[in-house]
């Protein structure tokens, strides 16, 4: 059997850039290597791409600091065209071989928001996870809101403001109440979020999420429960087992999801009524398919005490670290960190499947 040639691409220029070293380092370990034969891409915190010769680089999270070492690395590049050249070593402009499939597993800006998906698909490369619209509106928290309310569906209330705009203390309280949450609007794994319970503190919050993007989003607090659903699939998606985040600290903070290892309890399955799980998971399912996403997503949303359902947010690249939601709750529904890989290997190569017949000519 032919083995799947698969670039892992992993880093990136974003501040989710070392969560990002640990998702890929879990998808190489699980990979089924009589299936794959995994290439590997790092993508610096620079956006300059390189090729890694030795996987145990990435394997051994004591040599992740060797990862861009000047001389160790070979520099790539991504030309447009679908025949076997996409990808070049800029030293010699060889080729690094055919690229069956690429896993970009990139959390955040420049390459969870259809940056990289953009170039991928120029490059006529299949890839896994949604593609560039699902991508990009899944990554912005103010246009994902507004699209999800726009088809019926629950979100938490909210303020956005673009760089250089400002919104007064009493604005804010007025509108949302106390305590509210202040969010890079282009942002995941709660890098710059701050909560927020007076005056003093939104400011230092805003000028906080300014630092990691050029708008920033102000989100009411709801007090209920924080529910978790991950979602897989095409044009017909389905939902695993929902699971419930019980946070240790104040809330789910960076270091509560991936330095504090008590900072959070993973309850999975959630303890919910069947009904209930049947209301979070087709709210699930409904979000997905709202926010145009394909091949993955987590979605996360807050249970109130009367039941109601209210969608959080969406992530289209979410975490495979050893202990991120995504996996543990399909492994709990009963597919495998390994098959699941497989599984969503399966979907991209679909999608690319079907989008490559569609016809580039007219006919007068």
């Amino acid at each position: 059997m032919t083995k799947l040639r698969l670039a892992l691409v992993f880093g990136g220029q974003s501040a989710e850039h070392e969560v990002s070293l640990l998702s890929a380092k879990n998808v190489l370990s699980a990979l089924n290597k009589d299936k794959y034969e995994p290439v590997l891409i790092a993508i610096d915190k620079k956006g300059r791409w390189f090729l890694i010769e030795d996987p145990q680089t990435l394997l051994d999270e004591d040599q992740h600091k060797h990862l861009f070492k000047e001389g160790k690395k070979a520099g790539l590049a991504v030309l447009p065209g679908q025949n076997d050249y996409q990808i070049i070593k800029l030293e010699t402009g060889a080729s690094i071989g055919r690229i069956d499939v690429v896993f970009p597993v990139l959390h955040g800006p420049f390459g969870e928001d259809g940056t990289v998906q953009g170039l991928l698909k120029l490059a006529g490369l299949p890839f896994v996870g949604a593609s560039v619209l699902g991508s990009s509106v899944g990554m912005d928290k103010d246009i994902m809101k507004r699209v999800l309310d726009h088809a019926n569906i629950s979100v938490t209330k909210f303020m956005a403001i673009g760089y250089g705009q400002k919104l007064s203390f009493d604005q804010v309280r007025d509108s949302l109440g106390m305590p509210v949450f202040v969010k890079p609007s282009n942002m995941g794994s709660s890098v710059g979020i701050s909560k927020v319970t007076n005056e003093e503190e939104l400011t230092r919050a805003i000028e906080t999420a300014f630092l990691y993007d050029t708008k920033v989003i102000i989100e009411e607090f709801i007090k209920g429960r924080e529910i978790e659903c991950s979602v897989l699939g095409n044009e017909d998606p389905i939902a695993s087992v929902p699971g419930e985040i019980l946070p240790q600290q104040d809330f789910y903070s960076y270091e509560a999801k991936y330095i504090d290892e008590n900072g959070a309890i993973l309850d999975i399955p959630a303890k919910l009524s069947e009904d209930m799980v049947q209301k979070v998971q087709n709210l699930a399912i409904a979000a997905y398919k709202t926010l145009c996403c394909e091949g993955m997503a987590r979605v996360d949303m807050f249970l109130k005490d009367n039941g109601d359902l209210i969608v959080n947010e969406i992530n289209t690249l979410p975490g495979f670290t050893k202990i991120s939601m995504y996996p543990k709750l399909w492994e709990e529904t009963g597919l495998p960190y390994d098959q699941l890989i497989d599984r969503l290997i399966e979907l991209a190569l679909e999608r690319f499947d079907r989008e490559r017949v569609l016809r580039t000519d007219v006919d007068l």
